[in-house]
C-alpha cells in the first residue's frame, strides 16, 4: 500500500491504527457509560497497563514510572519536587535546540526557584548543539542539566553515556527528554540519568495527553512534588486534611483525578511497537533514510542532520533557501499526497513503518522537481 506519510516526528502511525484505536475507545465508551460501578477499576487498570508498556519499552520498573499530560508538565512536576539546595543559587543547563516549550517553562521557573538558566547556543555553522559544546558549558555550578536525546529540528542525537558521565563528574542531576526517538531507537534507563521524560504520540505511535515520567528509584524519596493532590497519597481515599503523606513510589507525582483517555488511546501504538520490536523498526527507518540521504547528496540538498547513524534519530532535515520556499515545498508535496512539515526554513522528513522504498523515491522525485 502506497503511503506518503513522513511525519513521525509529529504523530506516529502504523497499519491498522484507526481500527485498533477505535476498538479500544469503543470499549472505554461502553464501560464508562455503563450504569454500574466498574468504571474506575477498568480505567486505572488500563492506566497501569500503559505504564507497564512504557516500562517494557525502556527497561524500567513500572513502580518508578508516573504519567503526565505532556513533557512540559512532567518537567514542572520534577523541578517543583526537588529539595531547594539542588537548584537554588545554582545553574540549570539546557541546549538551545531543546523543545521550546521546555525553555519557556524554565525561563519562568528560574525566578521562583532561584536558579540561573544557562542556554548553550547552537554550535558554529550547525543547526544543533554538539555534545562537546554542551559539555564545555557544564561545570560544578550546574544543579540540573536538561538533555534532549534527539533534536526536533536537526535530528541530532546526543551520547547519553557521555552526558551521564559528565553529570556524575560535576555532581549534577540529569534529566533526559526521549520524545523524538522513543519507540524507534533502543533505549534502556540509565543509572546516570535522574529523570527521563517522553511524549507518546511520535515514534511510540500514541496520542497526545499521555507522557512518561521515570524517576530513578533512589531519588524518589527525596522528591516532594508541590503539584500534588489526592492521587499523590499512598491512600487516595484519605480525606483527613491534616494527614497527607506521599505515596512511596513514583505515584507521588500523580496529583488530581487521573486523565485516563490518553493512556487508553495510546495503548494500541505501544503494543504495536513492543510486538514489532524497536530494533526492527529502526532497521527499516535506516534503510529508508539511506535512500533519502543518497538522493540529497546527489542533488546537493543542504542536509542539517548528522550523517553518522549513531549521531541521529529517525528524521532527516533539509534546509530550503528561505522559510517561504520551505512552505511552498510542503504545499507542493501535499498536492501529491506526500506529507511533511517545516520549521522556519527547515524541511522535516521522517519515514516510518508505513513507508516503503518506493514511497521515499516518489518523495525524492517530487522534491527534485520542485526544489
Amino acid at each position: 500500500m502506497m503511503s506518503g506519510y513522513f511525519l513521525y516526528h509529529s504523530i506516529g502511525m502504523f497499519e491498522g491504527k484507526e481500527a485498533a484505536m477505535r476498538a479500544e475507545l469503543d470499549q472505554f465508551s461502553q464501560v464508562w457509560s455503563a450504569q454500574d460501578d466498574g468504571q474506575w477499576g477498568y480505567a486505572l487498570g488500563h492506566k497501569q497497563a500503559f505504564m507497564d508498556a512504557w516500562a517494557s519499552l525502556i527497561g524500567a520498573d513500572s513502580k518508578d514510572i508516573a504519567l503526565s499530560e505532556n513533557v512540559t508538565g512532567g518537567l514542572y512536576s520534577i523541578l517543583g519536587s526537588l529539595p531547594s539546595h539542588v537548584l537554588k543559587g545554582r545553574t540549570l543547563l539546557v541546549a538551545a535546540d531543546c523543545f521550546p516549550s521546555l525553555h519557556f517553562l524554565l525561563q519562568k521557573l528560574a525566578q521562583r526557584l532561584g536558579f540561573t538558566l544557562r542556554t548553550v547556543p547552537l554550535s558554529a555553522g550547525l543547526s544543533y548543539v554538539t555534545d562537546d559544546d554542551f559539555i564545555n558549558a557544564w561545570d560544578d555550578s550546574v544543579g540540573v542539566a536538561l538533555v534532549t536525546w534527539v533534536s526536533s529540528t536537526s535530528s541530532h542525537r546526543v551520547d547519553v553515556d557521555r552526558m551521564a558521565q559528565c553529570a556524575s563528574e560535576h555532581g549534577s542531576l540529569m534529566a533526559l527528554d526521549l520524545t523524538q526517538a522513543a519507540g524507534l531507537v533502543p533505549f534502556t534507563v540509565h543509572e546516570g540519568v535522574a529523570f527521563t521524560l517522553s511524549a507518546s504520540l511520535k515514534w511510540a505511535c500514541g496520542v497526545s495527553g499521555a507522557s512518561l515520567l521515570h524517576v530513578r528509584a533512589d531519588l524518589i524519596e527525596q522528591c516532594e512534588p508541590e503539584f500534588r493532590g489526592w492521587f499523590s497519597q499512598e491512600n487516595p481515599f484519605n480525606w483527613n486534611l491534616d494527614q497527607f503523606s506521599y505515596a512511596d513510589g513514583a505515584r507521588r507525582f500523580d496529583h488530581g483525578t487521573p486523565a485516563i483517555l490518553g493512556s487508553i488511546a495510546s495503548l494500541p501504538g505501544m503494543r504495536f511497537v513492543l510486538e514489532t520490536g524497536v530494533e526492527k523498526l529502526l532497521e527499516q527507518n535506516r534503510a529508508l533514510t539511506a535512500v533519502l540521504l543518497d538522493h540529497a547528496a546527489k542533488a546537493n540538498w543542504p542536509v542539517l542532520t548528522p550523517l553518522a547513524e549513531n549521531e541521529r534519530g529517525g528524521s532527516i532535515m533539509l534546509r530550503a533557501s528561505s522559510p517561504q520556499r520551505a512552505q511552498a515545498i510542503v504545499d507542493q508535496l501535499r498536492t501529491q499526497e506526500l506529507y511533511c512539515d517545516q520549521r522556519d526554513g527547515v524541511l522535516r522528513l521522517s519515514p516510518g513503518n508505513v513507508c516503503t522504498e518506493q514511497d521515499v523515491l516518489r518523495l525524492c522525485d517530487t522534491l527534485q522537481a520542485g526544489w
